[in-house]
């Protein structure tokens, strides 16, 4: 049986809470108008104009060493979300942030969990919005309470 550290603990789950938030925590955010950090969708061309998290800017993963200066104040903390919990897109995206100097967190659960709570996306066609999944979101109200 292994034995827990309290204080290791500790360590590791502040580690992820300064590093990762979630769609809710995104989404609560910017209702507020300022959110205090630019949204940043990493996946692909033909994703971001499939469907994509209004207000957040596009920026592959793989061209944010090249472009993120352009695009991105440094001094601007920055989330990065891709499609979902199987995907690691915005991993590799907060790295590369990282390497370039921002202070920078990964949205857990991605596009497809801002989608499963009932998020607004931007498409060709407007603003859409589908109903929340009540297996992985509360439908009567804003939030899970944690």
């Amino acid at each position: 049986m292994t034995i827990f550290d309290s204080a290791r603990a500790v360590e590791f789950f502040a580690e992820r809470l300064a590093f990762q938030t979630d769609a809710a925590d995104v989404r609560a955010a910017m209702a507020g108008g300022d959110p205090g950090f630019v949204l940043v969708d990493t996946r692909n061309t033909e994703s971001w104009d499939h469907g994509h998290i209004p207000g957040a800017i596009h920026l592959p993963h793989a061209d944010i060493a090249k472009r993120a200066r352009d695009l991105i104040d440094p001094a601007a903390p920055v989330v990065a979300y891709c499609w979902g919990p199987g995907c690691n897109g915005a991993t590799r995206a907060a790295l590369a942030f990282a390497r370039e100097g921002y202070a920078v967190r990964e949205m857990l659960g991605g596009i497809e969990y801002w989608i499963r709570e009932g998020g607004p996306l931007r498409t060709a066609g407007g603003e859409v919005r589908r109903p929340a999944d009540p297996l992985t979101s509360p439908v009567h109200g804003p939030s899970c309470g944690c």
